[in-house]
């Protein structure tokens, strides 16, 4: 029986390329035998009713699998408790894309990220704010320091914070927000690298640099060229996807002292059409392959 998935993405983002994210992972499937249905996450409506659970859509039954790249971690959650296998999970996605959750896991698991002070939480109507939490973070960072919102995408959420003044009126902005206090690695400034990992391999990598930003995403004026991520690197880019269970990950490292890589973000959702004109690998095709691999062992194991 061929297998039929779902490709569910968020509608109402601005821009193309969440479709297109879709529709490249639609035609690998399609290469790969496999039928799929592509959905807004607004076209997919979590039902409870009594003690009943329901998704309302279009189609007959639910799908054997689902490639979640939205982050309505509700619906998620129901698809799963519905019994549909989804590649991320609800809680990968969860982890993710929250950056002080996703710190505190890689940590956990030993792995090495930027030295970092979680901001005490605060609320919208605070007015007044806490200098011995930025005294703290001067102390041990010093200027120039990253300030980081746990919450955010395309490094727009991520500042480079030179003086005391400058810092204090950052925090001041980010009141009722997750927020962290971060020493900025120098050595990365404007580069960093995105391996690309799904199940145990890192499939695709490549090396963003950027002449005029600390930050070298490309959506933010960085240029792109292929690379080959070192043994340490891939270790390091695997063990990240992992810590977080993630079935595949866009791994961001930083560049640090000697050259020794330091996980900058773990991506649930990465994007993949920079990487393919960037290599010429369609991440899609793995992922998908990934994917069948876990589902057609999953109905060898249950006899079906």
């Amino acid at each position: 029986m061929t297998l039929h998935g779902w490709i569910i993405y968020n509608g109402q983002l601005p821009g193309p390329k969440f479709r297109e994210l879709a529709e490249w992972i639609q035609i690998a499937a399609a290469k790969q035998s496999s039928t799929t249905t592509i959905f807004k996450n607004d076209e997919l409506h979590a039902l409870l009713a009594k003690n009943d659970l329901d998704i309302i859509h279009k189609e007959q039954r639910l799908p054997d699998y689902v490639v979640f790249t939205d982050k309505d971690i509700y619906l998620a959650k129901q698809l799963e408790l519905l019994g549909v296998r989804l590649f991320n999970s609800s809680e990968t996605i969860a982890i993710s894309d929250d950056k002080i959750t996703t710190y505190q896991m890689l940590v956990a698991n030993k792995l090495p990220v930027p030295d970092t002070i979680i901001a005490p939480k605060t609320f919208f109507n605070s007015n007044t704010v806490n200098e011995n939490s930025i005294d703290l973070a001067i102390n041990k960072f010093g200027f120039p320091m990253i300030v980081k919102e746990a919450f955010g995408s395309f490094g727009q959420q991520v500042y480079l914070i030179d003086n005391k003044k400058d810092l204090l009126n950052k925090v001041a902005a980010l009141q009722g927000k997750p927020f962290m206090f971060q020493a900025f690695v120098s050595s990365s400034y404007g580069q960093d690298l995105r391996l690309h990992v799904v199940g145990d391999q890192v499939v695709a990598a490549m090396k963003r640099t950027s002449l005029n930003d600390f930050r070298a995403n490309v959506s933010a004026g960085g240029t792109m060229e292929a690379y080959q991520p070192s043994e340490s690197e891939s270790k390091m880019a695997i063990a990240a996807a992992k810590a977080i269970h993630a079935d595949f990950a866009g791994v961001d490292l930083l560049i640090g002292a000697n050259n020794s890589p330091i996980i900058c973000e773990v991506n649930s959702n990465a994007h993949i059409r920079n990487m393919y004109d960037c290599t010429k690998i369609n991440v899609a095709d793995d992922i998908i392959a990934y994917i069948l691999k876990i589902m057609n062992g999953r109905k060898k194991n249950h006899g079906l």
